[in-house]
């Protein structure tokens, strides 16, 4: 029975739905869990520097597939320590400015995978933030400085509040237990609205920052809707299930005998709104009509 390495940077109960997008793309190409294909599973839980040897770990394991998975660190980990082992990844950033692939048509080495295209958004993000409160002029980022492409994700995020009008006030958290003390600040710092950014440790703590932005009364636009279903205010993003769930599909086609390298890394081509109008409604917060028309979800 051939053997998965999945290896994600979060942890297992906040990534339960994604894990099973990933085993039902697996399905669709013939692969059923303990039926006829292992899966291996290392959890980072947010912390990054455990991946290389969660990766290292997978190598030893000699699996013949690895599933890197929740931003690029895992697949950075995987390729430092295989160049045979096949490598599908799901994740932000760009994959050839990376060093994953030589071109998102044509991967050329050991690995391939799905781009979510998230950090990307941030300015998107920051944009459809404003339109919900207009009157705010200081935005709260939070920012994961172990996350590999945060500094794009505040550059462009300056680049975008600079046209919008907007003033940033950027915390940094690396672990659950800096949470707090970020918003915190922000409340010290009078922020009218919070953005948190892309980060693989954020969505494993989604309930927590949804519940910290309730606390403390700010509006705060997150990266997928899983936010929003737990009571975040909105979100804009790829469908990171569907994503898996693609993953999934690339990994049993490689365990069938195609190379990585003859695979084409996927982008999305679809972005989600998803907005809760009850946490809208206990802000205090009227949801501009436009902003209703334009969501792909309203919970209410």
């Amino acid at each position: 029975m051939p053997v998965i390495g999945f290896l994600n940077a979060g942890a297992p109960g906040e990534r339960a739905e994604f894990v099973t997008a990933f085993r039902r793309g697996l399905s669709e190409v013939g692969f059923v869990e303990s039926q006829n294909v292992a899966i291996e599973y290392r959890w980072a839980e947010g912390q990054y520097d455990k991946l290389p040897e969660l990766a290292a770990d997978l190598v030893r394991r000699e699996v013949a597939v690895i599933v890197a998975t929740g931003g690029p660190g895992p697949a950075l980990a995987a390729k430092a320590v295989t160049a045979t082992i096949p490598i599908v990844f799901t994740g932000g950033g760009d994959p050839v400015q990376h060093g994953l692939v030589a071109s998102l048509s044509r991967p050329g080495g050991n690995a391939t995978g799905i781009v979510n295209i998230s950090s990307e958004l941030e300015p998107k993000r920051l944009e459809l933030l404003h339109e919900m409160v207009p009157a705010t002029s200081v935005v709260g980022v939070l920012a994961n400085p172990e996350f590999q492409d945060t500094e794009t994700q505040l550059r462009d995020l300056q680049k975008a509040a600079l046209t919008l009008g907007l003033q940033l006030h950027i915390e940094k958290a690396s672990t659950p237990r800096d949470l707090d003390g970020a918003f915190a600040a922000f409340i010290n710092q009078r922020v009218g609205a919070v953005l948190v950014c892309n980060d693989a440790m954020f969505v494993t703590r989604r309930e927590q920052l949804a519940a910290l932005a309730a606390r403390h009364r700010l509006p705060a636009m997150y990266i997928v809707r899983e936010f929003v279903a737990v009571g975040g205010l909105m979100s804009y993003g790829p469908n990171f299930p569907d994503g898996y769930r693609k993953a999934g599909v690339y990994a049993g086609l490689i365990l069938k005998g195609t190379k990585p390298a003859d695979l084409p890394v996927q982008q999305p081509t679809k972005f989600d709104l998803a907005i809760n109008l009850k946490t809208a409604k206990a802000l205090g917060l009227t949801v501009p009509l436009t902003l209703q028309a334009s969501a792909d979800e309203v919970i209410e």
